[in-house]
């Protein structure tokens, strides 16, 4: 959701705006903008792709060796030129970008009004604009005095890159509740919403904690608090990224490349942490909460949209496993219902980006209430793995396509391994157990290699419904969540109509919807819910449904009962989901392809949601 990129050094800074504006490209957009400073500021900005702002710049003036980018994805006004960033103040002091929201902007755009200043835009942002420009020229302070100063008046989430015109040897950056990175070079300074516009150049970052504010010059990077005046040390990281891991490699799309990418990215997540001769799990970012965790009477689990049904998933390795009480909360909606926390629960805060605004939130309230909050993400660096008490990285490497895939069997690895370790801390795993569920974890990625081998056949089931109008998903136990994630997946990304329901459940209404027209997607692989799963494909089919089955390999009785059967290898009923979710991504990958939707981002969508 929005994109930030800006530079100051000696280089043209057109080129690196523009590139890196195209790397955002995957967090999803309306309108595109580049403003450059070379003795004045250059503004140009373009609803729509950033192609079409690039075309829009054909023949301007693109010199200047400073300048700040923005891919901007709507909330206060519709997409079009005027609303798009970067925003200029009323007598062209200030131009900046911003990614977040700032909820009092009604309040303080009435008092700009008042002050006689005029707006071009329907934008927050625009106020923003003007609210420095007006403190700037009022009290006749610096930019970074004019900007703490505004900031203090501010209530929401910014990430803000701000240019001063009368100031031009610097860039200004802020930061609350939206991310920022900048990265360091020779004599040059690089800024972006997140790395991967950064790492072709640099491979040391810092990144903004809250209320952090940076005056950046070509050879000088001074980081202060806007809660205080006194200036910060700045923390340098090194960046675990290379620029293969965010570029295509001959894939037709990104989403494509990282369900394939699906046997690499677990193994890379238990790299390390599977000891099969000792028999033995070991997570390094648990390791000082160990005796909370194994202790814990209650665990909650926060999430959304694909990182909620990985949670799902975990509710039934820790309650199988573990036998811990589980709750599995939308974070969009746990602050909102005064939930009940004690300081004995265990949180745990699931996010591929580490930077979703609800997620956070939820993790704010939660230690406010006492509780220990662990978090999942894939994104060193980020505000939920600074913000919670420990946690595991799931190393899947960077997700480009909208639509999570391998992120997705990445966070239930972690909860596999989690609930092992959680299960035979407690005596209810013994050892012989265990060690089968090691080897059976281990062998994953080879299995999910021979799943990835039928993605022909896959494409042939696709062909027949890329133009149906619905979609029923029914899966029982762990394979209900995966019911949710196929159903999502396949509404993300080709427009078409989907649920996922527990199979017990379609009796209860869905079966309703159920004709010869309506295809039914069964997770009926083998385990305790077997003879069941089998009841609900035959009362689809005396229904006339269309019902494609997602089978253990060697399955010959629904294979008799279904139009289609897609065989996965057998494991470990706890392992299952790791196999079973990715047939159901490749389906609707292909469907969606089909149906010439935008694969990578699809229409509304964000891939990290930094808005509440």
């Amino acid at each position: 959701m929005c994109g930030i990129v800006g530079y100051i050094g000696s280089r043209n800074a057109y080129p690196i705006l523009i590139k890196g504006l195209k790397r955002l490209e995957y967090r999803g957009y309306d309108s595109a903008g580049i403003a450059l400073q070379n003795g004045s500021v250059n503004v140009y900005k373009k609803q729509g792709k950033v192609t079409e702002l690039e075309e829009h710049m054909m023949g301007m003036d693109l010199s200047g060796t400073m300048g700040i980018g923005h891919t901007r994805w709507a909330t206060h006004g519709e997409p079009s030129d005027l609303n798009a960033h970067p925003h200029v103040s009323n007598n062209g002091d200030f131009t900046i970008i911003h990614n977040g929201i700032i909820e009092n902007y009604t309040v303080l755009r009435t008092s700009l009004i008042e002050q006689g200043y005029k707006f071009k835009s329907e934008t927050d942002t625009e106020v923003l604009a003007n609210l420095i420009e007006y403190i700037y020229r009022s009290q006749k302070v610096s930019a970074e005095d004019a900007v703490h100063l505004a900031l203090s008046k501010v209530v929401g989430a910014y990430g803000l890159v701000i240019l001063c015109n009368q100031e031009n040897d610097k860039i200004i950056a802020a930061r609350k509740s939206s991310p920022l990175v900048i990265g360091l070079g020779e004599n040059e300074y690089f800024l972006a919403s997140d790395a991967t516009p950064i790492i072709e150049y640099t491979d040391r970052v810092i990144y903004l904690d809250n209320d952090d504010v940076a005056v950046i010059k070509r050879d000088e990077l001074i980081l202060k608090s806007t809660k205080r005046n006194d200036a910060l040390k700045p923390r340098i990281q090194t960046l675990d990224l290379g620029i293969s891991e965010i570029e295509k490699n001959g894939y037709d799309h990104f989403m494509l490349k990282e369900i394939f990418e699906q046997p690499r990215s677990i193994r890379d997540t238990f790299r390390g942490r599977l000891n099969l001769e000792k028999n033995e799990i070991k997570l390094g970012g648990l390791y000082n909460v160990h005796d909370k965790l194994i202790h814990a009477k209650r665990i909650i689990i926060l999430a959304c949209g694909t990182s909620w049904h990985a949670g799902l998933v975990g509710e039934y390795l820790f309650e199988d496993l573990a036998r811990v009480q589980v709750e599995v909360d939308y974070a969009s909606e746990f602050r909102y219902r005064n939930p009940l926390i004690s300081e004995e629960d265990i949180v745990i805060a699931i996010s591929q980006s580490g930077e979703t605004a609800d997620t956070l939130a939820a993790i704010q309230l939660a230690k406010e209430k006492g509780a220990t909050v662990l978090g999942i993400c894939n994104v060193v660096g980020s505000s939920i793995s600074r913000e919670t008490h420990a946690g595991v990285y799931t190393h899947a490497g960077p997700e480009i396509g909208v639509a999570s895939t391998k992120a997705f069997t990445a966070q239930v690895t972690v909860l596999t391994m989690m609930a092992m370790i959680i299960a035979r801390s407690r005596g209810l795993v013994g050892n012989e157990r265990f060690a089968g569920l090691l080897n059976e974890l281990e062998d994953i990625p080879e299995k999910i290699d021979k799943i990835l081998q039928q993605n022909d056949k896959l494409k042939e089931i696709a062909s027949i419904y890329k133009n149906v109008n619905n979609a029923l998903y029914l899966g029982r136990g762990v394979s209900y969540p995966v019911a949710l994630e196929g159903a999502l997946k396949l509404k993300e990304i080709s427009y078409i109509h989907a649920e996922g329901y527990p199979a017990a459940e379609m009796k209860h209404g869905p079966i309703a919807l159920i004709d010869e027209n309506m295809p039914v997607v069964v997770i009926a692989t083998k385990d305790s819910s077997y003879e069941k799963i089998v009841s609900n494909v035959q009362e689809v089919k005396a229904r006339n449904g269309i019902v494609i089955a997602v089978v253990t390999e060697g399955d010959d009785t629904i294979e008799k009962m279904a139009d289609h059967v897609i065989e996965i290898p057998a494991t470990d009923p706890v392992l299952v989901s790791l196999l079973s979710s990715v047939p159901l991504q490749l389906i609707a990958y292909h469907i969606a392809v089909m149906r010439e939707c935008n694969v990578d981002q699809p229409r509304n969508l964000a891939k990290s949601v930094t808005v509440e």
